[in-house]
């Protein structure tokens, strides 16, 4: 009986910390950004056994000083916790405290920024596999700042990929297909079956619209395959952008600034129309990603300011659409649909609206929709910006093995592919 108990438990413990990856758990957290040293747009992962680093940072609101601790979580290939204990996937400390910080200056905005450096040489992942950072205030886990996830890689099988258009004639112009190979030939893994081997893809970097494959399509020895319709995504178009590195001038997407409203700086934004309609054309974008910048000659991370930050969506004819609710989706939102960007539709000039309280930076976002009835919203939101085969989006690529009689999930194979160069 003790045992069932212990096993349910362990159940509801890896689902509670599954549903938690990538997540902000209080209004005070703001700006949370991790990534590889020095690159604000690349995808936080790191080698096993390499020298490669992290940065992590984030603003406090409350502009006083915290005692916030990090460690890390090993998952398996779906994010749920893996089935090991901390003191076989972490070298050292199972806790380390972020000791840099800067109060604001300049900014009329007071938060604290913290900011992180790791692996450090007192806690190191010694497995490769996906993991979740943790952050909580004085060295008690139950108490949750945020997450975000990171990957470790120990590369162990060749892997290729290239975008193609579907095999389905009904998405032939509106979706992109990834198609992979793996080849094991190496011999530095011990395949007994084609299903000890997952492939995950993931679109810009939202591992909410992830895609996990479990059976390659084709399998001859060393050679896997996966090249059916099961890694389609829609292509979207190009995000849409937002210069906020200033709030002293009009940049190209500001309508006003107006810094005279409850002493806070109000940023608008031009209304953007619907243009699931419009002729596709390219051009330059982060894919969703945000960067935080300051044009005034200021430091980015402690001497920017904050702004709330008005966006307007005008959608075809100026009516609601029905059955639907419209969020604003990025980075910027956590790739989530909650109240926290979920718009509101202004029946009297027919568009919806939204305000988000935002740190100078150059951001990309996008508009989608869901199903407007709680608790029952599509799985995957639908976006308004039209699909065409010809959007460029970054697709992340990623081969794990369980090896047998192993308790997790190795990571063992990354590449990156560009739906307008990987073709």
């Amino acid at each position: 009986m003790n045992k069932l108990l212990l096993l349910v438990l362990l159940f509801a413990v890896n689902v509670v910390q599954a549903q938690t990856a990538d997540k902000i758990f209080h209004n005070n957290i703001r700006s949370v950004k991790l990534y590889k040293a020095n690159n604000q747009v690349a995808y936080p992962i790191l080698t096993l056994k390499g020298t490669d680093k992290l940065e992590l940072h984030f603003d406090d609101m409350d502009g006083d000083v915290k005692n916030y601790f990090y460690s890390f979580v090993l998952c398996d290939a779906d994010w749920t916790v893996a089935n090991v204990v901390p003191f076989d996937y972490i070298q050292g400390f199972q806790t380390t405290r972020i000791s840099t910080y800067r109060i604001s200056s300049i900014s009329e905005t007071k938060y604290t920024h913290y900011t992180a450096s790791f692996p450090e040489r007192g806690s190191i992942p010694t497995r490769s596999g996906n993991y979740i950072l943790k952050v909580f205030l004085n060295n008690d886990t139950s108490k949750l700042a945020f997450t975000k996830r990171f990957l470790v890689i120990d590369t162990k099988v060749q892997l290729a990929a290239q975008i193609k258009q579907p095999l389905n004639g009904q998405l032939f112009q509106t979706h992109q297909r990834v198609q992979a190979t793996i080849n094991t030939a190496n011999n530095k893994v011990n395949i007994l079956s084609p299903q000890d081997i997952k492939l995950t893809v993931v679109q810009n970097f939202n591992w909410n619209q992830a895609v996990l494959q479990t059976r390659p399509t084709i399998f001859r020895g060393n050679y896997f395959e996966y090249s059916d319709d099961g890694l389609t995504f829609p292509a979207g178009r190009e995000f849409r952008w937002a210069y906020l590195n200033t709030f002293r001038l009009l940049t190209d997407r500001m309508l006003k600034i107006d810094d005279k409203v409850d002493g806070q700086i109000q940023v608008y934004l031009k209304p953007d129309a619907d243009q699931s309609k419009q002729v596709y054309f390219s051009f330059n974008d982060i894919n969703g990603l945000y960067t935080l910048e300051n044009e005034d000659g200021n430091n980015p991370f402690w001497q920017s300011d904050y702004a709330y930050v008005h966006f307007t969506y005008v959608p075809s004819n100026r009516l609601a659409i029905p059955g639907k609710d419209v969020y604003i989706f990025g980075e910027l939102t956590q790739y989530q649909t909650n109240e926290s960007n979920k718009m509101s539709f202004n029946e009297t000039d027919g568009v919806y609206e939204k305000t988000l309280f935002l740190k100078q930076g150059y951001y990309n976002y996008s508009y989608v929709t869901q199903t407007a009835a709680p608790g029952k919203a599509a799985a995957n939101p639908e976006n308004l910006e039209g699909n065409f085969w010809a959007a460029e989006n970054t697709y992340m690529v990623l081969v794990y093995f369980r090896p047998f009689g192993a308790r997790s999930d190795e990571l063992i194979g990354y590449a990156t592919v560009n739906s307008v160069a990987g073709r």
